[in-house]
């Protein structure tokens, strides 16, 4: 389900068909260079949210078809070029774009969440605008279908949460709100002492079932894209599903037992998603 470096993007994949892949890897060779930028490194928070938005500037010059490699010198000049060259062949519209930007800026000044209102927005930018890219390119943008995205990308990115809890907390990224944690008795204070009461499981379960109605609520979509589209959509909602079973199979200690799929697991999600049934997991 995940990507090496920008865990959202399926990067590479075997189904996805061979016209688009030049453009699905400069995307995501934007969004791998913008999330470098707002986690990696020793820079300020200063220097790296100036290096977001000259992305941000350079991706509305691209708007106009009006990028310079001569004008953004601070920029990669390969990635944007190659990147304007794909925009422009598929007509794709740069709002997902900055909207990526919007979440990595979020990245930069971290704030723990303190409720799903919190929660959600931030997956609206961080995870929405990449089911919005791909519905382009597969030229499938009603309003219904962008939706349906919405609410898988959604549900894919808080998984992601749920299955690095772990990694997360030491790195002070503090996902899970901090009503949910207090409705159990605990605080973000407690997720990073790793003080957890007997009520860590039922809250985790909690977590997993509400990404899971969000994730099957997206699952329609599933049927309107056809051939190796709607196959690689299939595996990446089951695969999903998949994490979400890993995790409540070890009552949500995803700390000592962090879910990951292996053979076993990649055999069984073809074989539902060939079968095509989200709810008979």
């Amino acid at each position: 389900m995940s990507v090496d470096h920008y865990e959202n993007f399926p990067v590479a994949s075997i189904l996805l068909p061979r016209r688009l892949r030049t453009a699905v890897t400069a995307i995501y060779a934007f969004a791998r260079q913008a999330d470098d930028i707002a986690d990696e490194g020793r820079a300020s928070a200063q220097e790296r949210l100036a290096q977001l938005d000259a992305f941000d500037r350079a991706v509305l010059h691209m708007q106009q078809n009006q990028f310079s490699a001569t004008q953004f010198e601070n920029v990669p000049q390969a990635l944007f070029l190659a990147l304007q060259r794909e925009m422009r062949l598929h007509g794709l519209p740069v709002t997902p774009l900055r909207d990526l930007l919007v979440a990595f800026r979020q990245d930069v000044m971290h704030q723990p969440f303190q409720n799903d209102t919190d929660l959600m927005n931030y997956c609206r930018y961080s995870a929405d605008p990449v089911g919005r890219i791909l519905l382009h390119l597969y030229r499938e943008t009603d309003e219904s279908s962008l939706q349906l995205s919405d609410k898988i990308c959604s549900a894919l990115q808080l998984i992601n949460f749920w299955q690095d809890i772990a990694i997360d907390t030491p790195r002070h990224r503090y996902y899970l709100p901090a009503d949910r944690l207090a409705a159990y008795g605990m605080s973000h204070a407690d997720l990073a002492n790793r003080q957890l009461n007997r009520h860590w499981p039922q809250l985790m379960q909690e977590n997993t079932a509400f990404a899971r109605r969000i994730l099957l609520a997206g699952a329609p979509l599933c049927t309107r894209l056809h051939g190796r589209p709607g196959l690689e959509l299939r595996m990446i909602v089951q695969g999903g599903l998949r994490i979400l079973e890993k995790i409540d199979a070890v009552a949500g200690d995803v700390f000592d037992h962090r879910p990951t799929l292996n053979k076993k697991d990649w055999a069984l999600i073809a074989w539902r998603s060939v079968r095509n049934n989200y709810y008979d997991t």
